[in-house]
């Protein structure tokens, strides 16, 4: 008998930001994700959600105006890529900032970048 996963993909993830249109400016225009949905939730700002093209997952741009204990929550990341040199490469020179250049580990080689409001972001091959 085949159990049924209960849980299969993750919908989306929030990343907490202060100006929603610069947000989507840096992950739409430096990063190269599509905007997946944009839609009004009244003077705070948008249901705003990001995506890599073809993936199942999104970000969530969500204002912080609209969430008080923002502070509590801080997003940890993690995005798969196949040549993450020339990934890196690629950002940063789209005006990405990272925190150092990709590092070799036993498990893998990562390199983290930050947004525009300081929040960091993995990238791993």
């Amino acid at each position: 008998m085949r159990v049924k996963r209960m849980i299969k993909q993750i919908a989306t993830v929030a990343v907490y930001v202060d100006n929603q249109e610069e947000a989507l400016s840096f992950w739409r225009d430096k990063v190269g994700f599509e905007v997946r949905r944009n839609e009004s939730m009244g003077p705070a700002g948008n249901w705003l959600e990001v995506a890599p093209s073809g993936a199942e997952t999104c970000l969530v741009l969500y204002p912080k105006s609209v969430m008080p204990n923002w502070q509590e929550f801080k997003p940890s990341i993690v995005f798969i890529c196949q040549d993450i040199q020339q990934t890196y490469e690629k950002l940063k020179a789209n005006g990405v900032e990272f925190k150092e250049e990709p590092k070799k580990m036993r498990w893998g080689t990562f390199a983290i970048f930050k947004d525009p409001e300081g929040n960091e972001f993995v990238i791993k091959e």
